[in-house]
């Protein structure tokens, strides 16, 4: 055992005082290997791309450990602290045995309890569910009884949760035994703070499938592979969210889905509005500029085609985006994490483009990090084209989606959102000559 410790002191010194976790990759659907990943990091920024066969490691930076180590017996850590969404305390016990674990108000009230069995080296527990306020965390052993205050910032209506997430000794054991293996490819190092968004994107030939996740310990991510390919030969990455599959970026086809009728461009602001059949554009006319980040705008007659996205594709109904809303409000993708009510529009958008913000919750505020586009549908503001033809100026302001339902002889539902905003608008109708993005919806 004290073999074991003197390790990890020297790894974590090496290290610059980092845990690890091991991330690896694998396919299923339309292919069982992953040729390239890309990670964003949403929360922090960065991003790096690898070989899919090789291994990510997050280290993860505990600034206090130093600390915790030298003075173990008397101490906790808690970080990050002010919380927002979610904290980890860091407890090094003197003695192994049951220990009881309470969350309190400053009060005295307990609002959370549990019980469990600790180690004699360092252990993590990530704490959660914590509305706004100060908080006491103790930990109570047989001999020790160690105590913290844990302020936080944010909002839920979540049941609190003191979940145990990593024995950092088992850590080191794994690295110390991987260590060994000659056979294994070299790993791809990451910073990572705990309660970080990651982005997940594998690729594998024109397979493309997103995922997000925030990692606790370590894991397999396994990309489902879904062909997803428009008349124009363009293949785009897919992203799950719930029971439905969505593409995670805006169409930009010139065809229709048979790959030989061509869609009309319409340049002229005039002609645009005075349309009464299909047409597209790029903003602004320009599509060296906004075509490969934010697609095409199509008016409604192109929509109602129904020969617009990809063979096994769809453009989503009105029912479709309500679909999608109430999942995400039902499974806490508010941005406060409350049940009701449409705060769900963070979640959605991309975590960079956007219009910065002040309002709380908004899109283009960077408050929450860890419901930046937490769904993996990177929503971008690629704005709109008027009815009579003009662009907004909306470009990095707001974005909006067309459904394939219609409102009236005139007009039809779409949905939007906007960089000063929490709310995801499903169910406006707008004029069948506007130029709107367009999501496709896999078929069922």
């Amino acid at each position: 055992m004290k073999r074991l410790l003197f390790l990890f002191a020297i790894f974590c010194a090496l290290k610059a005082n980092a845990q690890t976790f091991n991330i690896t990759f694998t396919g299923t659907g339309g292919s069982t290997s992953v040729t390239t990943v890309n990670v964003e990091n949403l929360t922090a920024g960065t991003s790096l791309s690898f070989d899919g066969y090789k291994t990510l490691h997050l280290n993860i930076i505990i600034t206090s450990i130093n600390s915790i180590e030298n003075k173990k017996s008397s101490q906790i850590i808690i970080y990050p602290n002010p919380m927002t969404d979610n904290s980890v305390m860091q407890i090094y016990p003197p003695a192994e045995g049951n220990a009881i674990i309470t969350v309190s108000d400053m009060n005295g009230k307990q609002l959370a309890q549990i019980q469990c069995y600790l180690e004699n080296y360092l252990q993590e527990f990530r704490l959660s569910g914590i509305n706004s306020g100060l908080y006491l965390i103790s930990v109570k052993g047989k001999t020790y009884h160690y105590s913290g205050k844990l302020l936080c910032n944010g909002k839920s209506n979540r049941t609190i949760s003191i979940e145990k997430v990593s024995n950092n000794i088992k850590v080191v054991d794994e690295k110390l035994n991987k260590a060994d293996s000659k056979d294994q490819p070299p790993p791809v190092d990451m910073a990572y703070t705990t309660g970080d968004m990651l982005k997940f994107t594998g690729i594998s030939g024109n397979y493309n499938t997103v995922i997000t996740d925030i990692p606790t310990s370590d894991k397999i991510i396994t990309f489902n592979f879904i062909a997803c390919t428009d008349g124009d030969n363009n293949n785009y990455p897919i992203v799950n969210i719930g029971a439905q599959t969505w593409m995670e970026e805006n169409l930009k086809t010139t065809k229709y889905k048979d790959g030989s009728t061509a869609i009309p461009l319409v340049t002229d602001d005039t002609d645009w509005g005075n349309l009464t059949a299909p047409g597209y554009c790029w903003y602004d006319n320009n599509e060296a500029t906004y075509k490969a980040t934010y697609g095409a705008l199509y008016n409604w007659y192109t929509v109602s085609t129904g020969n617009l996205c990809p063979t096994g594709w769809h453009v989503p109904i009105d029912a479709d985006w309500t679909i999608l809303e109430n999942y995400l409000i039902v499974n806490g993708y508010n941005f406060d994490g409350r049940p009701t009510d449409n705060m769900i529009a963070k979640s959605l958008a991309s975590a960079t483009g956007w219009t910065s913000s002040t309002n709380q919750g908004a899109v283009g505020n960077t408050d929450y990090s860890a419901k930046r586009n937490a769904t993996g549908f990177t929503a971008l503001p690629g704005s709109n084209r008027g009815s009579n033809g003009t662009f907004s100026g909306g470009i990095g302001r707001f974005g909006s989606w067309w459904s394939a339902s219609w409102f009236d002889s005139v007009s039809a539902y779409g949905t939007g959102m906007s960089f000063d905003n929490w709310w995801f608008g499903v169910g406006g109708n707008d004029n069948y000559q506007y130029g709107f993005s367009v999501r496709c919806l896999k078929d069922n």
